[in-house]
């Protein structure tokens, strides 16, 4: 069954090369998001777990993965995909000269597994015009994550 991803065209600057004009380039554009509240009814109706089971081990998953990753351990959720830290900062001229001063921030690593990846054969493209950004409401995600941002 192919999934249709909609996307709007934006213009993107290279910043890198600040004098050519910009080009335009998709941006896939999210037809909503799904909390984890509504997961839960979603899985509940596909087997024989309650919601509220559901809530208990997702609410586990994420504790075990925050654990997971705080011991400096890859966390993989089999073909779903897996967790690692990652690091940003400045390079040195060589090994001895490097120190943890030099590292700037700590970040997530998601590799998509099998499971992720194989959906992404099967999509079709439907052009969209630019979706308005959604106001940021209590709990929630703050819109699509797909608006204004061209350097994206």
């Amino acid at each position: 069954m192919s999934k249709s991803v909609t996307y709007s065209v934006v213009p993107r600057k290279n910043l890198l090369k600040k004098d050519e004009p910009a080009k335009y380039y998709a941006q896939a554009q999210a037809s909503g998001d799904v909390e984890v509240k509504e997961m839960a009814k979603r899985i509940e109706k596909a087997c024989t777990v309650t919601r509220a089971d559901v809530m208990a081990v997702l609410i586990a998953l994420e504790d075990t993965i925050v654990e997971g990753l705080e011991r400096g351990e890859i966390v993989r959720l089999g073909e779903i995909g897996s967790f690692q830290i990652g690091l940003r900062g400045k390079g040195a001229v060589s090994e001895e000269e490097y120190s943890a001063s030099l590292i700037r921030k700590a970040k997530v690593n998601f590799r998509p597994g099998v499971a992720l990846t194989e959906v992404l054969s099967g999509l079709s493209f439907a052009k969209v015009g630019k979706l308005p950004l959604k106001k940021k409401e209590e709990g929630g995600s703050g819109g699509d994550g797909e608006g204004e941002d061209p350097a994206a």
